[in-house]
């Protein structure tokens, strides 16, 4: 008896780049089935930020915690962007 085998990548590769500070970029290799969390907080640590205080942006897509690679089918070499996150602020108005 023979098995056939699916060809299974087990791991990919995603890049990270982050434009503050300088360009800087951290590359991770993860499953499909790793929640983003983890990649989030290993490159916080890379970026020097402290928790939460990123964004990570993927095709104009901003990525949850606890979503996936899988979750939006991210192939090897995707690149994901980190941005410093931004609260408050209000709207301008000016009358004349």
């Amino acid at each position: 008896m023979s098995e056939e085998r699916e060809d299974i990548k087990p791991k990919i590769n995603i890049t990270i780049k982050y434009a503050g500070d300088g360009e800087k970029q951290i590359t991770v290799a993860v499953k499909r089935t790793t929640k983003f969390a983890k990649v989030f907080t290993a490159a916080e640590k890379k970026f020097e930020k402290d928790p939460g205080t990123l964004k990570f942006v993927l095709n104009g897509d901003r990525l949850r915690p606890e979503e996936t690679p899988g979750d939006h089918d991210i192939e090897d070499d995707d690149i994901i962007y980190a941005f410093l996150e931004q609260q408050g602020g209000t709207r301008f108005i000016v009358f004349t």
